[in-house]
């Protein structure tokens, strides 16, 4: 090591507050700033404090992405950026520099298909990484090399002082690279591997869902493992002195000498990433919105109010997650509520005594409250439990024994030993306990409780023998047991099928009247027989009770397509319209489908037409319907599947329009391509897809039935799709945590449909 510390505490010494929602990135910048990414699109810049060498204050806030960023990079000041660069990955796929200087952007670099997960400087070269599997090279803005480095999403890259690159991935391993040679794998963690660095001198540090933090020599070799968080670990970092600190989803940073955990800072919240300055200090990362620095040295510490302040977060946001008998302690009354008498003998209050709910009970005799102790709420943090027979369970699940059989309820605590819970089921519901096995793995497995041991000796509670193992294997079939989700998974295909026709005939006369009077415009206007024959066109596609037998000549289409083509830009809308509405005839989508499987794809040239910058939100609204009802014929889904990637490109602006409509539209259609996909068994398409439906969902000013959609799509791709993991290392489960509790009765339920889904393994 370069140096050597006495461990002494940390504590805080600064926070900086400006960020409007979880920080997800810290990006150290020598001693110049600190740079910082969150999930409410920024990234903001920070400078030392010149009158307080404790505190930063904010010196720019860059503004460009789309939705949440998270990696950084930090460019020294060279001759092009005077003052340094900062490099920024974020959900919406594009990496950008900004130049500090006057807080521009000055590249973007548009390449990858899904999040960018992690950034690196190789001398002047960027080299990103993300969920799309690839790394990527620029250079002077252009992408120089890509290639594929792991087969599931890259979550973390980091350079070592001797050049080479490492990768961390959902694969669950590490991957070290010269150039785009992998040198060695590295496997031993059980779940994602999320954050990455290196221990000068010794080797790497790797952080994963498994919980555990490990450090490798550069052979492969484990030379030290550290568990003690109690949930996933999202970031490591290493400073000379040798000391570790990581931080995780158990709202901790912990700090580790030689191999243990010297020290465990709570925070009010999930601590996303953490980083050492160059004189000790720490930086976290929270979902509170805050960024913290933590120091060892008392002239640095905070002054006493500051810390007071802190102890009061944390308070706050303990208080704000305990609940009591079902209820938030933050709720309850205090005792001034003891003060008004009773009205029935034995009836009971719950009142707050301090950070506890302590219960009472009315003493009428006596005319007083008398104390019946502290109250200790369930499982699941006072998660509203269903139940079955008046009692409540931690979970009733529905078995489905077939043969036209009725469902039948299976309840379960996770306090309960499942052997026992399964023989005393298969009892009362007069079945073979054959099916003690199958039971078992199933209510493990929904419960989140895979691969714990547990104690399978059953005694029969009527006839004290030991029940029945069998030897060899039932009919796994005959019981199918699945919990009951009430919105997924999503079957069948969304359209949109009502149209004003006369008001759709009028615009185009209008138009067309329009064309007629300008001179240099004059051929774009319509013949008569062209106004006759789209009347006829539209008369067809009014009269729905004859679609079965209703045809249309080759010419119809042709006439529209011609339009498509020449007409102004802003006068195709009510054109695309007609399309919307023609796709939904059967004969009508049978005679495009020739005009699409041609050289001339006319219907991706109308795409691209429409999504020419600036778009017109009345195109942008007319063609995403159009594609949408496309889904309704599956001789289009081939088509559909092929050009997924341009279209979701296309109309990807459209989830934060003002605009409620187009929000819909769009969201509608990631729905029909989630449903289409899983069909498919595209894992690529499906995680492209469920990037699209996670930034609708959390989306601000989002409307209630897109975000609804849009959450559809995201657990219907989570339980028939190949998307699970990814979508747990996208923090689905804080989406739908956010969703469970929305005024809205359904966004409330598809959230917990998620959550119940993310809790399976």
């Amino acid at each position: 090591m370069d140096m050597e510390i006495d461990f002494k505490n940390y504590q805080l010494s600064h926070e900086l507050r400006g960020h409007e929602d979880d920080v997800r990135g810290i990006c150290v910048c020598g001693n110049a700033g600190i740079a910082t990414s969150s999930r409410d699109k920024t990234v903001r810049y920070w400078v030392p404090d010149p009158t307080d060498k404790r505190k930063y204050e904010s010196s720019k806030i860059l503004l460009g992405h789309s939705s949440f960023v998270g990696p950084l990079a930090w460019i020294p000041p060279n001759p092009d950026f005077v003052e340094g660069a900062i490099v920024s990955g974020g959900m919406d796929t594009m990496v950008f520099v900004w130049n500090l200087s006057n807080g521009e952007k000055v590249l973007s670099l548009k390449g990858h298909h899904l999040q960018v997960t992690g950034l690196v400087l190789d001398d002047e070269d960027i080299i990103s990484c993300s969920v799309d599997c690839t790394l990527r090279r620029w250079r002077k803005g252009q992408l120089v090399e890509n290639w594929e480095a792991h087969k599931s999403a890259i979550q973390a890259i980091i350079k070592l002082t001797s050049g080479e690159l490492v990768t961390g991935s959902t694969d669950t391993t590490l991957k070290l690279w010269k150039g785009r040679t992998c040198l060695h794998t590295f496997a031993g963690h059980s779940d994602t591997v999320r954050g990455l660095a290196e221990m000068h001198g010794l080797g790497i540090l790797s952080a994963s869902h498994d919980g555990s933090i490990r450090l490798w020599s550069l052979t492969g070799e484990v030379l030290m493992e550290m568990v003690g968080h109690a949930s996933i670990v999202y970031s490591v970092d290493s400073h000379v002195s040798g000391l570790i600190v990581s931080g995780s989803e158990d709202c901790s940073a912990k700090i580790w000498k030689d191999g243990a955990c010297v020290q465990s800072i709570e925070h009010p919240g999930c601590v996303w990433d953490v980083k050492f300055l160059e004189n000790g200090d720490i930086v976290t990362a929270c979902s509170d919105g805050a960024v913290r620095i933590w120091t060892s040295y008392q002239e640095r510490i905070a002054d006493p109010a500051d810390l007071d302040s802190y102890v009061s977060q944390l308070s706050q946001y303990k208080l704000s997650r305990k609940r009591v008998g079902g209820l938030k302690l933050e709720d309850l009354p205090g005792l001034e509520a003891l003060q008004i008498p009773g009205t029935t003998d034995g009836q009971t209050k719950v009142i707050r005594e301090g950070d506890n709910g302590v219960a009472y009970a009315w003493d009428l005799r006596e005319q007083k409250w008398d104390k019946i102790g502290e109250v200790v709420d369930g499982p699941e943090d006072g998660i509203k439990l269903p139940v079955l027979d008046g009692f409540e369970y931690d979970y009733v699940f529905d078995v489905d024994i077939g043969d036209g059989e009725p469902i039948r309820k299976l309840p379960y605590n996770r306090s309960d030993n499942p052997y026992d819970t399964a023989d005393k089921w298969l009892l009362k519901e007069n079945l073979p306990l054959t099916y003690r096995q199958q039971i078992v793995e199933f209510i493990l497995q929904n419960s989140g409780q895979g691969g714990v041991a547990l104690d399978s000796s059953f005694r029969d509670p009527y006839t004290g023998a030991n029940a029945y193992i069998p030897g060899g294997s039932s009919s796994m079939s005959v019981v199918s047991a699945k919990p009951t989700f009430k919105h997924i998974p999503k079957k069948g295909m969304l359209v949109f099928d009502v149209a004003q026709f006369d008001g759709i005939l009028k615009k185009i006369t209008e138009f067309h009247n329009s064309l007629l009077s300008d001179p240099v415009k004059k051929d774009l206007s319509l013949s008569e027989l062209e106004i006759s024959r789209l009347g006829a066109v539209i008369k067809i596609l009014k009269d729905t009770s004859h679609y079965h037998t209703s045809r249309f000549a080759d010419a119809d289409i042709a006439l529209l397509l011609k339009l498509l083509k020449s007409w102004p830009l802003a006068m195709i809308f009510p054109v695309i319209d007609i399309l919307r509405m023609l796709v939904l005839h059967p004969d009508g989508a049978t005679v495009l489908l020739k005009h699409v499987e041609d050289e001339n794809d006319i219907l991706m040239e109308m795409i691209k037409r429409v999504a020419t910058n600036p778009p017109l939100p009345q195109n942008l609204l007319t063609g995403i319907r159009a594609v949408t009802n496309l889904f309704k014929n599956s001789p289009y889904h081939t088509w559909l599947h092929k050009h997924q990637s341009e279209i979701l490109d296309a109309f990807s602006s459209c989830y934060s329009s003002p605009n409620k409509n187009l929000q819909l539209s769009y969201a509608t259609m990631i729905l029909n391509y989630a449903v289409l996909l899983i069909e498919k068994k595209d894992l690529q398409g499906q995680s492209q897809v469920l990037t699209a439906a996670l930034e609708i969902a959390e989306g601000e000013n989002i409307e209630v039935d897109s975000k609804f959609r849009a959450l559809v799509a995201v657990g219907s791709l989570m339980l028939d799709g190949l998307v699970k993991k990814i979508a747990l290392d996208f923090d689905v489960e804080n989406v739908a945590k956010t969703a469970k509790v929305s005024k809205e009765a359904k966004i409330s339920e598809i959230g917990a449909d998620i959550e119940l889904l993310a809790k399976q393994k």
